[in-house]
């Protein structure tokens, strides 16, 4: 399955982004999908899963402030990010893996700027 992200760009801190990720599969639905990111320097780390039942689960970093979701009709996985920071500036990358928690594709990623 091909993942591309979209949505990233520059905000100023306090701001809000809508990053989307597509699937190019029609089971995508059958997947649990999560969003990373990875900072300059940094190890990449996951910020939120979904479950291909909408389960949710955040890194206690983004919690109250990121909100993951999906829509299976449009083979998409969205994270609206708001009251962002500049500790937030990294690549975010959508990743599908199955119900195993076996991965099976990683977008390309998309980057996320935040100025102070």
């Amino acid at each position: 399955v091909q993942l591309v992200e979209s949505g990233g760009g520059l905000v100023q801190a306090g701001g809000s982004l809508r990053l989307s990720c597509a699937a190019s599969e029609t089971i995508f639905s059958i997947y649990a999908m999560d969003w990373y990111r990875q900072a300059p320097g940094k190890q990449r780390e996951k910020v939120a899963t979904i479950t291909s039942g909408g389960s949710t689960n955040y890194a206690d970093s983004v919690k109250g402030r990121f909100t993951i979701s999906r829509d299976n009709a449009k083979n998409t996985v969205y994270l609206q990010m708001n009251s962002l920071k500049p500790e937030d500036t990294a690549v975010y990358y959508c990743h599908a893996k199955l119900v195993t928690g076996t991965s099976v594709s990683w977008g390309q990623g998309t980057q996320v700027t935040v100025s102070s």
